[in-house]
């Protein structure tokens, strides 16, 4: 067994996480958390040797998944391509694209597609409409599903004991006084959620914004996703999300299920 190498009580450490693998992730980390950095700067918000920074950082330029100023590294463009890998397999991804931009269009506000991986609500495409204001979304940024309405729409469509796992592994941390925190409050919520097909999230993630979500799935059955429109409230509550984007997204998520069914 190597220095790297953490073994497992059973002896047996053929499934124990590589020890210098978790480092080179921590550095990855600290430099999309800061932006990049410094040796020093990287040592210091870690708690690792400068040494062995300087060593992983070496590791990470050489393979081209960081590009060095100076003195200053930051993350390459390498990430870009992984990313563009893996959102190019989810099933119809051009054609959720390209309902993507529609959505983004035809509201003029913030148009999203999410899915859930392990436990937590993932951008998979993002456009902005003519009024669309910033948020702290991007592809790749992952939510806690609970605070958004592309969440709970997901959540809506998941059986009780997956959910149960999930607010186990994650809880029910609050973003705004509106965040739901309560776990019977949150099923409450997707039962309806469920029976109206539409999630809401009423500044729940941002205050002062309001979205609305519809959930994907196969033909099955399983959930793939959910499309959202997201804008202030000011220009979103009444008729937009009472009726207008509820049917608009109804009806965009049907097209996408039926491309999915017999792509």
């Amino acid at each position: 067994m190597t220095d790297d190498a953490t073994p497992r009580a059973d002896g047996n450490d053929v499934d124990a996480p590589i020890k210098s693998l978790g480092t080179t992730f921590r550095v990855v980390d600290e430099l999309k958390r800061n932006d990049g950095g410094r040796v020093t700067e990287i040592a210091e918000e870690t708690g690792l040797s400068k040494s062995a920074v300087h060593k992983h950082l070496a590791t990470l330029v050489a393979h081209g998944y960081v590009v060095k100023d100076g003195d200053r590294y930051s993350l390459s463009f390498r990430f870009l391509d992984i990313g563009g890998y893996v959102r190019a397999q989810f099933p119809r991804a051009n054609v959720i694209k390209t309902k993507v931009q529609e959505l983004a269009t035809e509201t003029g506000e913030v148009a999203q597609c999410m899915t859930e991986q392990s436990g937590k609500s993932v951008v998979l495409y993002r456009e902005t409409g003519t009024n669309g204001v910033p948020t702290r979304t991007r592809p790749g940024k992952r939510m806690f599903l609970h605070q958004t309405a592309s969440g709970k729409a997901i959540l809506s469509q998941l059986p009780r004991e997956r959910v149960e796992e999930i607010l186990d592994q994650h809880g029910l941390p609050r973003a705004t006084d509106a965040t739901i925190t309560d776990r019977e409050e949150l099923f409450e919520e997707l039962e309806t959620t469920r029976d109206r097909g539409i999630a809401y999230s009423l500044g729940e993630s941002t205050r002062g914004l309001y979205a609305v979500a519809a959930p994907m799935t196969k033909p099955d059955g399983t959930v793939l996703g959910a499309f959202v429109v997201s804008g202030p409230t000011h220009r979103m509550r009444g008729q937009p999300m009472d009726e207008e984007y509820p049917d608009l997204l109804l009806s965009l998520v049907n097209e996408v299920e039926l491309n999915i069914a017999h792509s």
